[in-house]
């Protein structure tokens, strides 16, 4: 099986986790500060060389009734911009409440303070990866 990535996508943050070769489990990459369109492609080019993923998995933020809001408008904007450096296969999957379970892990390993901002969306990437992975979507 081929590495799929897994980008949760924000203003501020980008959290970035990968899978392992046999599609089984997730681990958090990085958080990449948004300081820019040119620097996060950038970085993210280098990730893609690096990891040279077949798929990209990125958490659609919806309202918790379901329906789409403004974040998720700026997420297919980014996806847009994604595949001009990435002619993979690029899924969507919805990431409600992963920013919770994320503040949830972190509190039971006691992660705190800066490292804590540093880390969520890391944590939030590699949780909505797993799902993805576990859902059986990866397969389809």
């Amino acid at each position: 099986m081929n590495r799929i990535m897994c980008i949760d996508y924000g203003d501020a943050r980008v959290g970035i986790a990968v899978s392992d070769l046999l599609g089984l489990t997730a681990q958090g990459v990085e958080t990449i500060k948004n300081t820019g369109r040119k620097a996060l492609f950038e970085r993210l080019q280098q990730l893609l060389a690096t990891y040279s993923p077949s798929k990209i998995v990125i958490g659609l933020p919806k309202n918790m009734n379901g329906t789409l809001g403004e974040r998720a408008e700026k997420t297919y904007v980014f996806a847009d911009r994604l595949k001009e450096i990435f002619s993979g296969e690029i899924v969507f999957f919805d990431e409600r409440l992963s920013t919770v379970c994320a503040i949830q892990t972190l509190n039971e390993t006691n992660t705190r303070g800066k490292k804590r901002k540093d880390v969520i969306d890391t944590v939030a990437a590699a949780l909505i990866l797993q799902a993805y992975m576990d859902s059986g979507a990866a397969n389809r």
